[in-house]
């Protein structure tokens, strides 16, 4: 019989507790709440583990929070800007992508107690579990250290992005952008998947296509990096002839 393969157990929270940027008492308060292993306990862990409480709740508390700080910050910060133009900044900021680039910066997903199904396919690395556990622990640092807390908290740890034009592109949303432009003509993206290559080791190649207006194609590892891949070179060739940019500067 084939031995089990083992599954490292999370890191020590303690050692998070240190990258987060949180004063002392705060980050005390945090751990001694129990709020910070709750934010840390994917789904998949509590069903393997007899249904103990898992952090979607706080998921769901953190995403508003999250969504309050970074409208304030922008909306002081970009007098000039529009309402347009301050949302397509915010959904390059709070998004999946963004999230879980600045949950690898941090390396929180070391931290994450996972089911072992999901940690031996690659959960720690995930840019969904890394983005949902990012907004659990926001709403655990709102509960258990108040609003000012929590919005300092919130800034501190998104101003790379904020403070980046760069960054910020890194997480823009051009799948919707670019459905966004095709609404004005009243048309639909269109997108066209071929996969080549190994089972295990395919590439994907997508063409988007908004008929009349544009067509443009992009390579990647899965259906969907392809997808955005396509949407991105389709959005950036728009740009000029509509003399726009993808995040304007108030």
């Amino acid at each position: 019989m084939a031995r089990a393969r083992s599954v490292p157990p999370a890191a020590d929270p303690s050692e998070l507790l240190a990258i987060l940027p949180l004063f002392p008492e705060h980050a005390d308060a945090l751990r001694d709440s129990g709020l910070l292993d709750l934010a840390l306990t994917h789904r998949s862990f509590s069903y393997e583990n007899g249904a103990v409480p898992h952090n979607e709740r706080l998921e769901f508390l953190g995403d508003a929070v999250l969504q309050l700080a970074i409208t304030e910050e922008l909306y002081t910060i970009h007098a000039g800007l529009t309402e347009g133009d301050l949302a397509r900044r915010r959904a390059a900021t709070v998004n999946t992508r963004a999230l879980a680039l600045i949950g690898r910066r941090i390396e929180l997903g070391r931290f994450v107690k996972l089911g072992r199904g999901e940690t031996l396919s690659g959960g720690r690395e995930k840019a969904s579990i890394l983005a949902d556990t990012m907004e659990a622990l926001i709403g655990a640092v709102h509960l258990a250290c108040g609003q000012d807390v929590s919005r300092r908290y919130v800034l501190d740890l998104m101003r790379p992005l904020l403070d980046s034009d760069e960054v910020l592109e890194a997480g823009y949303d051009f799948k919707t952008r670019l459905q966004e432009i095709a609404a004005e003509t009243g048309a639909v993206p269109v997108y066209v998947l071929t996969g080549t290559g190994p089972e295990h080791a395919k590439t994907y190649t997508a063409t988007v296509t908004i008929e009349g207006v544009v067509s443009a194609s992009g390579e990647g590892a899965s259906k969907k990096d392809a997808e955005l891949a396509a949407a991105q070179h389709a959005v950036r060739s728009l740009l000029p002839a509509r003399n726009e940019t993808l995040l304007p500067r108030g």
